[in-house]
């Protein structure tokens, strides 16, 4: 037998900023590319395939969920996980294997 943790509101706030981070495939995109370590946004929007201005405003979204944060480098800076747990948790979501309807969530319309 298991014993589950038990969940606060900060916890089940947490997991809902994880969420809300995960649910844009470029935000998920970054957070699975700093599990290897610290990157420049330039760098991030290239890898991703996505305008600096864009990434710029994922970026600020992720710091507002307080999941990464910036490391001043001269007159750069990078971003690197705010904390040291998000990367194994990442690393653990990726194993998850779902069974997902083949008519689910085929557009902006979803209701999964």
């Amino acid at each position: 037998m298991t014993t589950a943790l038990a969940s606060s509101s900060t916890h089940t706030a947490a997991v809902a900023r994880l969420g809300h981070a995960l649910s844009d495939p470029t935000r998920a995109g970054v957070l699975l590319a700093l599990r290897e370590g610290a990157a420049y946004p330039a760098d991030l929007a290239e890898a991703l395939g996505v305008s600096r201005q864009a990434m710029s405003n994922h970026l600020a979204c992720l710091r507002g969920c307080g999941l990464v944060e910036s490391v001043p480098d001269g007159r750069r800076s990078s971003y690197r996980l705010a904390d040291r747990h998000l990367a194994p948790a990442l690393d653990m979501l990726m194993r998850v294997t779902l069974i997902v309807e083949p008519d689910c969530c085929s557009g902006e319309g979803c209701t999964c």
